[in-house]
């Protein structure tokens, strides 16, 4: 007994609901290690006893082979005296610590739990809710750690007697599993007429039948009620695209397994990886011409975004059905997606004829993630079921815990302490209030899982978001704004585990600007902590503010108002389908009335995509602009001239206060001590006081930006387009100049500043074309490139940055 020995573990990261204790159990007692292992705040304890050699296996085995699902932060270990207490058991779990456990995400449905839902003989044969340790629902159901039963939204099923037996039997794969459940003592199935009544039968089949029979059905997942139709089915699709007032924007689609998704689309051995990935993402992938896909599901795209089946229900429906199903979130247009069984029917009944749905309650609402490829590596669109609550570990800590509250479009959330962030899932668009109320509960739930008391919250600049608004109504904290496009560039420099200096292009469709310009086209030199103000597009007016965005045309106006004047060629097609506006619109531009000046990149892009294809109205976000890559002949290889210049002091309206003249000759080295204060001055956005963002040192002459002419490219395209040039090839010779402008614009900063690694970010980086085009000429110049990898580099992916930049700021100070 003397020559035994205690070692004392300790286990930090997603090792709760991941069958991390029995897998420590199964280990040390083929090791013949005595002990206890158990759950608590912070994660899994353990002590191990026996033999120095044996010990030492043990702990190498931990580190080296953890279970598949778990994701190991740090082990700690120490040493006890030996106890020579005999056995291995696995001890109650501690409650009252601070809470640093971690909580995995959802989890797509086992091979093992597959095998036994296929099989006759099996007792879960044709189980739609099948699980085990190494799969199934997590952050869903999940009220509150210790990630025990009790925390879950399974509390209230009772195990059966075979259930109890496999969830306390430590070496069955459902050992401490907690949503373990059977068709004797689990969730069920209900079929729901469009009243909520339920139907007599078995709900499953007569669901299928009713798919087949071009119905369209609500069925409850994971993360909330999805609308599903028959893929193939125009009726169906076209019905279901009607009744959700979803015009054009594509329509996920759900495939049974890779072989399917191949018949419908191009899919290579990355896009394979991803559609296959325990997160079952929905990916973003090239669609073959061929595809028998409505016409419906996704119109006038290039792209298709499907999925595999993540739970069991899916993998049975699927089967059922035979071919691929449309699969989206069960919402009308704007809403968040309905999750509450009573809700879904009142606000989906004027949509789905009928509802599969069932009694195991969702706890938090969560869409589904979206994925695409891009050289190789995964590029999030959206980042939401599968993904999170999954921690993003930095490379620096939070000296407090911060509360970053996001932008308005795209929203998500995220808390931070430690090293760790948590970026919530995707919220929505904060425009109406359940929308809010759903971001407000969500901070509420992720505040108690990771037990984060806010003493710093982050906001964007803009003085309207409900997001900002939220934030200033907070007691007792610090409050820090943050610039949206340096917020762009700081998620992206978080994303990469980069503190900066960089050279940051930040190009979306608007944020709001600290001289209450909205800017959206910018070259910024940044790090963490600041940034200042380097290039931009040249400012335009928006004619109509928000219509401006809804009505692409109106950017098309006021563009060609500045490159003609009053002597626009009548010969453009835009100008000939809204010439009974057309003059009025051009007085509000010139007039500045209801009209602030924009520097963004995405309405530049509106105003080429209406001038060069017949969208004049948008019916979702961005939606000229992805029309536009669409469009684009890739194999075209032209570009547009436009000369970049760089301010006189006089012209330098957009210059931000507090920079320091003249050029310097080398890299930036930090950022300036202490931030600048002042105010927005009053314009169309309001004349709210905010702070205005920490800047770095200049490095640009005489302190002024360069500006992009863009106005210069809008010639050029009237110019192909009035010489007959092929609408495919104007599109694709736009790409190829703002692909130049941004290599261009680097280039000139690194001429000033010594810096050759380039962030780029913000919604426009969604565009693949533009992406790859302005990747390979950055490459082709000698820079290194920063592209999003873990968070969206659209406004999903703010948050980040916000808390980025004020657990920066909290280290200089």
């Amino acid at each position: 007994m003397s020559r035994h020995v205690r070692s004392v573990i300790r286990v930090e990261g997603i090792v709760q609901g991941v069958g991390f204790r029995p897998f420590v159990y199964g280990l040390a007692t083929r090791l013949g290690l005595d002990g206890l292992v158990g759950n608590d705040e912070s994660g899994v304890f353990i002590e191990v006893e026996g033999s120095p050699a044996r010990v030492e296996e043990f702990l190498t085995v931990l580190r080296g082979s953890p279970p598949p699902l778990a994701v190991i932060e740090r082990i700690t270990a120490g040493r006890m005296p030996a106890t020579g207490e005999p056995g291995f058991v696995i001890a109650r779990s501690a409650t009252g610590g601070d809470r640093r456990a971690l909580v995995s995400p959802d989890v797509a449905t086992c091979a093992d739990c597959l095998r036994e839902m296929d099989d006759p003989a099996d007792r879960r044969y044709g189980y739609g809710f099948t699980n085990c340790t190494n799969c199934g629902p997590r952050f869903t159901i999940v009220r509150d750690v210790p990630y025990d039963r009790p925390n879950t939204t399974m509390a209230a099923f009772a195990m059966c007697a075979d259930c109890a037996r496999e969830y306390h039997d430590p070496a069955d794969r459902r050992f401490h599993a907690q949503p373990v459940c059977c068709p004797a003592c689990g969730p069920r199935l209900r079929l729901l007429d469009r009243t909520g009544r339920e139907t007599a039968g078995d709900p499953l089949p007569d669901a299928v039948e009713m798919l087949r029979g071009g119905s369209v059905l609500a069925i409850k997942g994971l993360g909330g009620y999805h609308l599903a139709a028959v893929a193939a089915c125009e009726p169906a699709v076209a019905a279901l695209r009607s009744r959700k007032h979803r015009e054009d924007k594509p329509f996920a689609i759900m495939v049974s397994d890779p072989a399917e998704a191949r018949r419908l689309c191009h899919v290579d051995e990355a896009e394979e990886r991803l559609l296959t990935d325990r997160a079952r993402p929905i990916v973003l992938l090239r669609r073959r011409p061929e595809a028998d896909v409505a016409p419906s599901a996704a119109p006038g795209n290039r792209w298709l975004g499907l999925m595999l089946p993540y739970t069991p229900l899916h993998h049975l429906l699927l089967r059922g059905l035979g071919s691929p199903a449309v699969l989206t979130s069960g919402n009308v247009s704007d809403e968040p997606i309905a999750y509450i069984d009573d809700d879904a029917v009142t606000r989906l009944s004027g949509i789905a004829d009928a509802f599969l749905t069932h009694d195991r309650p969702i706890h938090m609402r969560t869409d589904d993630s979206v994925v695409r490829v891009f050289r190789g590596h995964d590029l999030p669109i959206r980042r939401s079921r599968g993904y999170v609550p999954h921690p993003l570990p930095l490379a620096w800590d939070f000296p407090r815990p911060v509360l970053a509250c996001g932008a308005e479009l795209k929203h998500t959330f995220c808390v931070a302490k430690g090293r760790h962030a948590f970026v919530s899932h995707h919220i929505g668009d904060l425009e109406n209030y359940e929308t809010l109320r759903s971001f407000t509960e969500g901070v509420v739930h992720f505040r108690r899982l990771f037990q984060v008391t806010p003493q710093v919250v982050a906001h964007d600049l803009h003085p309207e978001y409900l997001s900002t608004k939220y934030a200033l109504a907070q007691d007792g904290v610090d409050l820090v704004g943050v610039q949206h496009h340096h917020a762009h560039v700081a998620s992206c420099l978080a994303d990469n585990g980069v503190a900066g200096p960089v050279i940051g292009v930040a190009f979306d469709g608007l944020g709001y600007g600290p001289d209450a310009t909205l800017w959206g086209g910018e070259f910024l030199i940044a790090d963490l902590a600041g940034f200042e103000r380097m290039g931009h597009l040249a400012t335009v007016p928006m004619p109509g503010g928000a219509a401006a965005i809804k009505q692409p045309w109106r950017m098309a106006a006021a563009y060609l108002d500045v490159v003609y004047g009053g002597d626009i060629p009548g010969d453009l097609a835009v100008v000939r389908r809204n010439a009974a506006r057309w003059e009025a619109v051009v007085a509000l531009a010139r007039r500045q009335v209801s009209a602030p000046l924009t520097s963004s990149m995405g309405r530049l892009f509106d105003a080429v995509a209406t001038m060069i294809a017949p969208r004049d109205t948008i019916n979702y976000e961005g939606q000229a602009a992805i029309e536009l890559e669409q469009l684009a002949d890739s194999s075209e290889t032209g570009a547009y001239g436009c000369h970049l210049a760089w301010k006189t002091p006089s012209t330098a309206s957009n210059s931000m206060p507090g920079k320091v003249p003249g050029p310097v000759s080398g890299p930036v080295s930090g950022s300036v001590s202490g931030p600048v204060s002042g105010s927005v001055p009053p314009g169309v956005l309001g004349s709210a006081p905010v702070a205005m963002p920490d800047v770095v040192p200049s490095v640009g002459p005489a302190s002024t930006p360069f500006v992009v002419p863009g106005a210069e490219l809008v010639r050029a395209v009237a110019d192909d387009l009035r010489a007959g040039a092929d609408a495919a090839v104007i599109a694709a010779r736009f790409h190829n100049s703002v692909a130049r402008v941004i290599a261009d614009g680097c280039a000139l900063l690194r001429d000033v500043s010594g810096l050759s690694t380039v962030a780029m970010s913000g919604g426009v980086f969604q565009n693949h074309l533009l992406l790859e085009r302005a990747t390979a000429l950055l490459e082709d110049r000698g820079f290194q490139v920063l592209l999003h990898r873990r968070v969206p580099p659209n406004d999903g992916g703010i948050s980040l940055g916000q808390a980025a930049v004020a657990a920066a700021r909290d280290r200089r100070r």
